[in-house]
Formats: structure tokens, sequence, C-alpha cells
């Protein structure tokens, strides 16, 4: 492997193409692949096991009828006998059937037909006709069946049977989700074609006048005859209109070939965080006129590199990675994909001025990775949290010698067309790093990685920080380092390990509620006395931990004191923070009841904690000032008042109209604060810079709740059935402020095409069920989430509380043709 003693550059791919027999071809518009058919309504689904489910004529008529995605585990009750643990989101696992009859499709017809399974959540085994197509354990893999020699003929309907076994727990150390959580799809292709994850498009040569697009094309041929075959590339931009295209001639004699194929698309437009400007590379596979195959690939025109001093660049723009780490759960609706509800993830962390996402740690829906390349997020992109060494009882260790290779490889050549990734990365925390196998093993996985693709670093995030200590980093392979935690090593990182491109890929740790407040600073109790205590039982009755920024795992560190290492840091290409959200599992300081997370700058509600605004003070341009805690106190209580801001030069705070002061951040520090006798009326925050105001905030005294607010996140969605409504619900004084403390229980009712989803409130101890038309709200807030359905119209969504008005608010419901 060569070693890179200052500078890795990548996105440059020196390559050898033919170019014998090309020629340019005119096209106008982009074809459509429409191979690809989902495949995800009207399974019928049974909780629990019988080896009978398989057979065609097996008696389904009382099973469950449901369309995936679907996770069973988020429609049960919390518990702390189940086998996950609290750790795993104390919600069920189990066994768990799918069956769906169908006919074949009629595009279907002389063709070969695949399944492409996105995401089952685990141990699956898969039946078509009584069939045995095969078992795939990774509850986080993609893979594809052939149907073709199974299938009846048209008019006879044809059963795929699939057999989910979550059962053995715990087998992860976050929530997971069980069952056929991701999309499926029947694919319909001709014999020869592009074959599966087959087209890798790269762009080694980019100036403004000219980027080089070549095309590494696997061409697969189950006919056993010789094919000569026409294969035409065609390059269209943003818009649709056709750039480039080139048409080659091909002998394919064998059942594999490959072909690679270069054009140059002029002017081109750069994908970047700003301005993420996607193309699409169409592959047509031709006989004379007749056209057998149609593969469309979707990319982005772009350089990067990693450098030892200068940190990361894009484009040849210095680019400091802003990012933060994700789990795979949606919050309320469980593991279960939905992309707007991943949409709407991406879009609160951006406006908090997130660049990157780390995706922690396992294989990523391919929707997340399509709205990463949309939005313009650079992605980590994960593979395994264990190797041969476990975590827990019943994880992928059991697994890993005999699928690591199947299922790294797959992760690498479904996702390689991505824009977005930047990393691939072959491990968490793996403890591997403390023998020498972990040489042996790393080497072998980056050599996996690297036969798939040569155009991106691996990488590994680590935790030893010295050299001696860490045999992942003494195999030599890895491209980029990345280190979790450890802030005080950061200084000499670049002496342990020379040559090496870094950056912290895991930081901070803090833990939160959103709303809770305990101005005394009382809080050091959350701190376990020693690292063998993972959770403690002597903090706050109701499982709450301080909404200030001076509570962590015993770990991790304060936010602000993980940014400021890293952004005093040149050296080190960024961070990613743990975490972006609140996820399901891992309710670090506290056992059951606590079943989800603290560690989020965002509450698994996808309500913003403080912090949130010291990010966005410090990751983006925008004005900010934020100002907490919730001015409801009792008389005599001094309260520490926090005030995030940028674009400023200090900060005066007034309550009740007497100024207490400006302050002005000294010392490193990312804030400012007073402490504030309390009196009931209004706390004022005036910013000011050269003199001159640029913003004001106020927090008043709350009364009584007097009604509730209902604002949607959106109030126009497709009537698919998938779109979504995140509808947060405030209890509100007579003048319109939050009531900080109200915790009433909210029933919700929707009149017209659509349904209540799921309901949350961001309370990491609620045992409240998330599928349900009813939610307590916590310090004031709560959240519902509504689905259309597939008819057009205008649905009025309505929240009810005992002694309170009823709020309505409507989401229109728009049939997209």
């Amino acid at each position: 492997m060569t070693s890179y003693n200052a500078i890795i550059t990548w996105g440059w791919l020196v390559a050898v193409v033919l170019t014998a027999n090309c020629r340019p071809v005119g096209v106008t518009a982009v074809p459509k692949d429409d191979d690809r058919t989902e495949f995800n309504v009207g399974w019928k689904f049974q909780l629990g096991d019988d080896s009978l489910a398989m057979a065609p004529g097996y008696d389904d008529a009382d099973w469950r009828v449901l369309d995936l995605p679907h996770d069973w585990s988020i429609e049960g009750s919390f518990s702390a006998d189940h086998p996950a643990g609290n750790a795993g989101g104390a919600l069920p696992g189990g066994i768990g059937w799918y069956r769906k009859r169908f006919d074949v499709p009629e595009n279907a017809e002389g063709r070969m037909l695949y399944i492409d399974f996105d995401g089952i959540y685990r141990n699956s085994e898969v039946w078509i006709n009584g069939h045995y197509l095969g078992k795939r354990p990774y509850g986080y893999s993609a893979f594809r069946y052939d149907l073709t020699p199974y299938l009846f003929s048209r008019g006879e309907p044809n059963v795929i049977a699939v057999r989910v076994d979550n059962s053995a727990q715990p087998n992860s150390r976050w929530y997971s989700g069980s069952g056929i959580y991701r999309n499926v799809h029947l694919v319909a292709r001709h014999p020869v074609g592009v074959a599966h994850w087959g087209a890798f498009v790269t762009t080694p040569r980019i100036t403004d006048e000219h980027a080089l697009v070549i095309q590494h094309t696997e061409l697969e041929n189950l006919t056993g005859e010789p094919q000569q075959l026409t294969v035409v590339l065609s390059v269209f931009d943003n818009q649709g209109q056709a750039v480039g295209s080139v048409e080659r001639d091909f002998q394919l004699a064998d059942s594999m070939g490959v072909l690679d194929l270069l054009l140059e698309v002029p002017n081109p437009k750069r994908w970047s965080v700003d301005s993420p400007v996607l193309y699409h590379a169409v592959t047509t596979v031709k006989q004379g006129n007749k056209v057998l195959d149609r593969h469309v690939e979707r990319f982005g025109i772009r350089e990067f590199r990693f450098d030892v001093q200068g940190g990361f660049s894009l484009n040849g723009v210095p680019t400091r990675l802003h990012g933060v780490c994700m789990h795979h759960d949606l919050g309320a609706l469980g593991a279960a994909v939905n992309r707007r509800a991943m949409e709407r993830q991406l879009e609160i962390l951006r406006t908090m001025g997130a660049n990157a996402i780390r995706i922690s740690h396992n294989p990523p829906a391919k929707e997340f990775l399509e709205l990463c390349d949309e939005k313009g997020f650079l992605v980590v992109n994960e593979a395994f949290d264990m190797w041969r060494k476990r975590k827990t009882k019943f994880d992928y260790h059991i697994d890993f010698d005999a699928w690591h290779e199947r299922d790294l490889r797959d992760l690498v050549r479904r996702d390689r067309n991505h824009p977005s990734v930047i990393l691939w990365s072959i491990g968490n925390e793996i403890r591997e790093q403390f023998d020498s196998t972990g040489i042996t093993i790393t080497r072998d996985l980056v050599n996996i990685v690297k036969s798939e693709d040569t155009t991106r670093p691996v990488t590994a995030a680590l935790t030893e920080t010295e050299y001696g200590k860490n045999f992942i980093a003494q195999a030599e392979v890895l491209d980029v380092l990345g280190f979790n935690y450890k802030y005080a090593d950061y200084p000499r990182l670049p002496t342990s390990f020379p040559g090496r491109p870094l950056y912290a890929s895991e930081t901070t740790s803090a833990l939160q509620t959103r709303g809770h407040y305990e101005p005394e600073h009382d809080t050091l109790r959350f701190w376990p006395a020693s690292g063998a205590q993972k959770y403690v039982e002597n903090g706050n009755p109701d499982y709450t931990v301080s909404a200030y920024d001076h509570v962590a795992a015993y770990w991790g560190t304060r936010h602000e004191t993980a940014w400021s290492a890293v952004k005093s840091a040149d050296y080190l290409a960024g961070l990613f923070v743990w975490t972006g959200f609140d996820y399901l599992g891992e309710p670090v300081p506290y056992p059951f009841p606590a079943r989800s997370s603290y560690y989020g700058i965002v509450d698994l509600a996808g309500f913003p904690k403080d912090v949130y605004y010291m990010y966005q003070s410090e990751w983006t341009d925008e004005p900010v000032l934020h100002i907490f805690p919730h001015w409801n106190w009792n008389a005599g209580d001094t309260v520490a008042v926090w005030a995030y801001y940028n674009n400023a030069d200090e900060v005066e705070l007034l309550l009740n109209g007497k100024s207490l002061g400006s302050r002005r951040k000294e010392d490193g520090a990312l804030h400012v604060a007073w402490d504030v006798p309390f009196e009931p009326g209004q706390v004022k925050a005036i910013s000011r810079k050269s003199g001159q105001v640029v913003l004001e905030r106020t927090v008043n005294t709350a009364g009584p709740p007097a009604s509730i607010r209902l604002t949607a996140d959106r109030n126009t969605v497709r009537a698919d059935g998938q779109d979504l409504s995140f509808v947060t619900v405030e209890v509100i004084d007579k003048e319109g402020n939050l009531v900080p403390d109200a915790a009433l229980l909210i029933h919700f009712s929707v009149d017209g095409p659509g349904e209540v989803a799921a309901v949350d409130n961001g309370y990491q101890a609620s045992l409240e069920p998330f599928q349900d038309t009813k939610r307590k709200t916590f310090n004031g807030k709560c959240l519902v989430i509504i689905r259309p359905g597939t008819k057009s119209g205008v649905a009025t969504v309505r929240a009810h509380a005992e002694g309170l008005a009823d709020a309505t608010v409507g989401v229109k419901m728009i049939v997209k043709r």
C-alpha cells in the first residue's frame, strides 16, 4: 500500500481508457429507468414463528395486512424485561413472517425478475413459491435475489415469504428495529445488460471548462451465447438536458465483460455543500435498434482532498467538517424508512450549520444518501461496529468471518456513485485495536474497499491515541485517521501519527434534556465515579438532565469544550458530534425507565435543545441571539441566564427594563451568562455590533395554560401514503407565551384524507406508546406526525385537552401525477 507522507488527494484518478470505435451521439432528454417497481404495498405480517409459513398454500387469511417499510418493534410496549434492554430501546424483538401474493408484472415478460431488499433486521430468510432463496444475517445490508427460475406463469399468483429473526438479543448497543424496515423493489431486466451495482462513475479531471467523466461498466450476459452490443453512455445535467454522449460497439462473449466509457462535460457545475448540483449517467445497451437495458446512475462532479496540515478541502476550497453522528432510527417512527422524516432531520441540522454526517455505525438507507446528495451533506459511510470481538452477546461478531467481505463489498458497490460520500469507515471503536489481529483484519478490509473504489480514502473511528497501543493504525493502510473523544490528546496526534490526515470522528457525548434547567449548577452528581458505572441512579427522580451545557458521560465532555478543541486545531479536518439527534436506546446516564439517549443536539421529537444555537452561532453567518432558560421560577431563586450569539460584539441583558450589564465572550467561552435574582416579568437580551443593535430576544413569565398552538412544518404534502407533516403542539398562556412546565394530555384526531402516524414529546423516560393518538406535553410541547392518504383534499388536524379550547390546523394533500 502506498504511504501517504503529506497530502492525500482524491477524485483524481489516473486511468487508461479504451477509446477506439467511440462515437458521439445526440440525445435530448433523460430516459427513464422503467425496470424498477416499488414492491411495498399489500404484504401480510404475523408476529411469531411457524415453519410452514414459507409454503405457497399456507393459510394467512388472519394475518395483518400492511405496507412496507415496517418496524414491528416500535409498535410494542416499553418494558425492562425485553432482552434488548434499555440500551436497545426497551422494546421487543422476536420472530416475524411476511408474505405477499403477486402476479408476474407485464414488464417482466421474457425478462429476468429480481427482488431487491434494501434492508431487513435481521437474519432474514426468503422463499419464492416454496423455493429457498437464501439468508442474510446482517440487518443493514441491501441484497438481491433472482426469482426467475421459480415463477409461475402469468395469471397464477406467486407467493414470496420472508422470515425475520431478531430474537437473539442483545445484538446491538442501540435500538435496531425489527422487520422489513427498508424499501423493497421488483426489478425486471433483459438477460443482457448492466450488472447489479455494475456502473461506477468517476470524474478524475475537472477544470472550469471541462470535466472528464469515466464510467467503469460491468456488463452481464446470462444467455450463454456471445452478444454483439452497442453501449451508449449519455450524461444529463440538473435541468435534464443532454451535455454529452458516446457510444461503443462491444462483443460480450462471456458471462461478464468490462467496458470503460468516457466523455467530457463542458462547463461543469461542481457539486458542493452550498450548491449540490447533480448529473445523470444513462447507460443504454442495444442490439441494433432494440434496447435491451437502460441503467441510470446519479452522480456529482467534484474533487476533494485531505491534507495533513490544512484539513479538508472541497473543489479547492478549504472546508471544515461541521459534522454530527446519526443513528438510523426516526424517533417515534422507529427504524422504518421514511424519506420525509430523514429529510426533516437534515433540514434541521443544516439550519444549525452542519455540513457533514457520520452514519453510525452501519450501512445507511440508500434514500438517506440520496438526500445527502441533494442537500449537500458530506458523509462518512460506516460499515461495522465490531469485527470478531463482540460488544454485545449476539451481535455481528457471530457473522463477521462468514459475511464481512460480502457485506463490505456490497456497501461500497451500492454507494460509490454518491458524491456525498467522502470516506469509507471500516469500523467504530473496534476492539481488535488492542492486539495484533487488528493489523491483519484492517489490511483485509481496506483491500476489499480498494478493490471496489480507489477514489475515496478509507478510515476508522479509533480510540487509542498512542501509536504503540493502536494496532489498527499500525496496519499502515488507513488513509485518514479518525479519533473518538480524548480531546486533550489532540495536540500530540500529528506527532504520534505523522503524515496522516486526521479528524475528530466522535466528540462530546454531552447529556441534556430539552427544556429542563438546574440553575444552581448542582450537576456533578451525574458524573459516575468511574468508567465502570455506566448508569447512575442518584440523579433526578424524573430522569432528566440539565439542558445547560455542563453535563456529560464519563468518557465525554461539554459541547463548548469539544468544539473549542477542534476549532483551534487546524490539522484536524473537522469533527462529528455525538449526536445530532437523540435516538432510541443507550439512555446514559439512567437505567429503565429511561429508554432513549440524552446525547442529541436535537431531541427525539425534532425540537432543538439550547446548545443547538451555540453551534448555529459558530457554524453559520446568520445572525444568532438565543437566551435561556424560561422565566417561570420561584421567589428567591437565582437563575443563570445564558446567551449564545454571533455577528455582534456584546450582549446586554435587561430584567423588566433594568439593565443587568453587557457581556462579551472571553477566555474562549462560546456564551455569555448572568446570575439573575428572579422576579416575574420579562428578560430581554440585545446584541450589538459597533454600538448598533443586531438582534433582540425576550423571555416572559408565562401564566397558566390558556390554549393550544399547532404549527405544521408543511401545510401541503403529497397524497401518496408516505409523505408526512410534522405538527408542533405548544401549550401557551393568554399572551401566547409557551407554558414551560405544562404537562397536559393532548388528544388528536384527523378529519379528512389522513391519519395520525405517531406522537412524541422528546422526553427520554416517557413510557407512552409512539403509535397512539394522544400524548402528554413535556415542558410545554409535543409532536403529532400526520400521514396523508392517497386522495387529494384538506385534512383538519384537531388537538383537544381538558379545560382548553380545541385547536386545529389544515394540511392540504395533493396527488402528484
